[in-house]
């Protein structure tokens, strides 16, 4: 079992680190341009990313024959080669080695697989001495620390902790200076390498074809640990197996870009099996061959590659690009995480490397904004894939019960979810003031503090629809409109924006009023049963409208219906097609607009009165592959003159759930939002997603009043009116 921890302690201690707040976003502000100069002379990134994805695809469906290939390339070039099934059998192998070799002194360099088995500690424990030689590494062992990045292990520190760490090390004063501190290191452990029996390394990959092992460096510490001392061990997980040595190049096409924003590192070394080795023996310099043994490390790897679901893991790089992006990560750093890896891929790699209860306790830290996957090099699925271990921690262990409760006899009921919205309007009315929520009595009231909470409408949209439908024109185009619970209970005023665009269209709007939540707050959390009972319920309601289209103003709830109910009733022989009739209708409200308007020659440029900015959802970006449309509808609205804000796709920071289970962390996002919208000048911020909506609403409200927040069904709504 895992080691229970204060997460949300841990979590308000980084974002009260000074140190560590400054470092995180000077660095998640320069990294994203950093990259891309980096790739400035390249034609096509999306078809490196292509390749690379590809020839890692079928490595993995082909790895017992690469791992087979590589063992032979191994032996024949002189060198040893053990395969470990986990930790426990690396350690054991690597101790059997120091004793007949005897082996004191050990250096490392570039093996976070090491870290992840805690080798170290066997070795001091055996009365080893072991030193990691990566600066980075070095400081962390002396701070009995763990690495905060898989790249930057030290990027959590600034120059004063670094020196401390190095004054305590060496008992001698070491000033705050880069360049000191450096060539001291240079000088500490010049001696270190000269003085080592074995070196460790691990690899950035492994080549089957000639046993080939690659690493790329900035320091150059890894050539003097595989080449100075008269062993070198090399650590290898299977992931990092390739094919053939001009599969190499996809990945240093990449790597070095992603990782440190260079188009190639200071060092990028070859080792391809053992080499002579000049050493002292009783005072005399001889010359002998030095020992390679490669161990490959399974430890969990094997299962996944075997898993159909989970081996797109076997497509990371160890890049950390996915970190660098991560709203969250770079707001609280590395370890909150828990284990060795973290951010995104590190819930990943800790719930199949190590164990599910680890994964369970940070899991939820993945808000699913998929921004990890517009940088990721082998285009690993990163938010797909959590919840996929989600739903297996869940299947197997069960919900907690506050969740199980509200899940499965609340949303899962529409009767009776829906008569607690109404009971909810009705409780809220001493707190509640012209639709905001914005003091909470006492343990609630955190809840409101840098924003205010939506109010519930006293009248939902679907006690309003029957007015409305009045107004439907006769049509041969029959669109049916999912609210969503937002859009119904919350925001009706924008639903009823929604049908009269519809239709002004031309359409004649349905709402089949069995229709109740889209499920994505289930599915969130794992519980897929929960989740296909109410995905049922939807599409038997909708199937019973005849609708041509089904749309949606929500895109969490949109792709909830055209991407989620397909995957959940994949192989389902009764309702695979039914979920595929359906999803195939479904259609995202901005998207179809604006393909009804280019139809009709109305999407046409107007500069409006209103300085409007629009915040791209990250379901909608990201998920659904729409940020074009909602652009060129502002474009066209009389009200609007559209201005761009910075980073208009990066997360508010709602997300569902999580901006009040996690609002210390919610809190900044939003604020780092409304300072962005705030820096142009308008008036108005224009948004397609109800929750966001509700999020920069509740923010503004506090932080900046006189700017309006509005959903673009609203705005091309009023368009009509008048």
């Amino acid at each position: 079992m895992a080691e229970q921890r204060n997460l949300k302690k841990e979590i308000d201690t980084k974002l009260h680190d000074e140190v560590l707040q400054d470092a995180l976003s000077r660095f998640a502000d320069q990294y994203p341009e950093a990259r891309l100069r980096s790739y400035a002379n390249v034609d096509s990134i999306e078809g490196l990313r292509d390749d690379l994805r590809d020839m890692k695809q079928w490595t993995v469906h082909h790895i017992e024959q690469v791992a087979d290939e590589f063992e032979a390339s191994i032996k024949a070039r002189g060198g040893h080669f053990f395969r470990a099934k986990d930790g426990d059998e690396v350690k054991k192998y690597l101790l059997q080695i120091c004793k007949e070799q005897n082996v004191k002194r050990i250096v490392k360099s570039k093996s976070m697989a090491s870290e992840e088995i805690h080798l170290n500690e066997v070795f001091e424990n055996a009365g080893l001495h072991v030193r990691e030689t990566d600066l980075g590494e070095w400081m962390l062992a002396v701070a009995d620390q763990k690495p905060s990045h898989m790249v930057m292990p030290a990027i959590h520190l600034n120059r004063k902790q670094c020196a401390g760490f190095f004054s305590h090390e060496l008992k001698e004063e070491v000033p705050p200076d880069i360049p000191y501190m450096i060539q001291t290191a240079r000088r500490v452990l010049r001696e270190e390498f000269l003085s080592a029996d074995m070196g460790i390394t691990g690899a950035n990959f492994g080549i089957a074809e000639n046993g080939a092992i690659g690493l790329v460096t900035n320091e150059g510490n890894a050539r003097l640990v595989t080449t100075l001392p008269r062993i070198h061990v090399v650590l290898i997980g299977y992931e990092k197996l390739i094919p053939k040595v001009e599969d190499a190049a996809k990945i240093l096409r990449l790597l070095p870009r992603n990782g440190t924003c260079q188009r190639m590192t200071s060092y990028m070394t070859m080792v391809d099996g053992p080499t002579p080795v000049i050493h002292k023996v009783d005072g005399k310099w001889v010359e002998e061959e030095r020992q390679q043994y490669v161990i490959l490390l399974d430890n969990g790897r094997l299962d996944a590659a075997h898993d159909e679901k989970m081996n797109s893991v076997y497509q990371c790089v160890r890049c950390a690009s996915c970190l660098n992006v991560c709203p969250i990560w770079t707001l609280v750093g590395g370890h909150v995480y828990g284990h060795i890896y973290s951010g995104g891929i590190g819930a990943i790699l800790t719930g199949l490397l190590h164990n599910m209860d680890a994964f369970s306790q940070f899991s939820d830290l993945c808000i699913g904004c998929r921004r990890c996957t517009t940088v990721c090099p082998g285009k690993v699925p990163i938010p797909d894939l959590i919840d996929e271990l989600r739903s297996r921690y869940v299947k197997e262990h069960g919900l907690a019960l506050p969740e199980r409760a509200a899940f499965q006899k609340i949303l899962a009921n529409r009767k009776i979810f829906h008569t607690l919205l109404r009971l909810g309007s009705v409780a809220q009315k001493p707190v509640a003031s012209k639709g905001f929520i914005r003091h909470l009595p006492l343990f609630f009231a955190g809840m409101t503090k840098g924003r205010s909470l939506p109010a519930i409408a006293d009248v939902p949209f679907r006690d309003r629809y029957a007015e409305l439908a009045k107004k439907n024109p006769r049509s041969s185009l029959k669109v049916a409109f999912f609210s969503g619970c937002n859009l119904d209970f919350v925001f009706p005023g924008t639903s009823v924006s929604v049908v009269k665009v519809l239709q002004d269209l031309g359409a004649e709007v349905l709402f089949p009023m069995e229709q109740s939540c889209c499920g994505k707050p289930v599915l969130g959390m794992g519980d897929r049963d929960t989740g296909r009972k109410i995905a049922k319920k939807n599409i038997e309601a909708f199937e019973s409208c005849g609708a041509d289209v089904i749309i949606s103003a929500c895109p969490t709830c949109a792709e909830t219906l055209s991407h989620t109910y397909r995957e959940l009733f994949r192989g389902d022989p009764v309702w695979e097609k039914r979920a595929e009739a359906f999803a195939s209708k479904v259609r995202e409200f901005t998207s179809f607009v604006a393909e009804k308007y280019e139809q009709q020659g109305r999407l046409q440029n107007v500069n409006g009165s209103h300085k409007t900015t629009y915040h791209d959802s990250c379901h909608m970006k990201r998920g659904l592959g729409i940020f074009e449309q909602p652009r060129a509808l502002l474009a066209t609205a009389k009200s609007t003159s559209f201005v761009e804000m910075k980073n208009p796709d990066k997360c508010c920071g709602m997300a569902g759930a999580f901006g009040i289970k996690y609002s210390e962390i919610s809190l900044p996002m939003l604020t780092e939002k409304i300072q962005n919208i705030k820096a142009t000048g308008a008036d108005t911020v224009a948004v397609a997603c109800p929750a966001c909506m509700m999020q920069l609403r509740g923010g503004l409200d506090q932080q900046a009043p006189e700017i309006r927040v509005r959903h673009i069904a609203d705005i091309l709504a009023e368009d009509i009116e008048s």
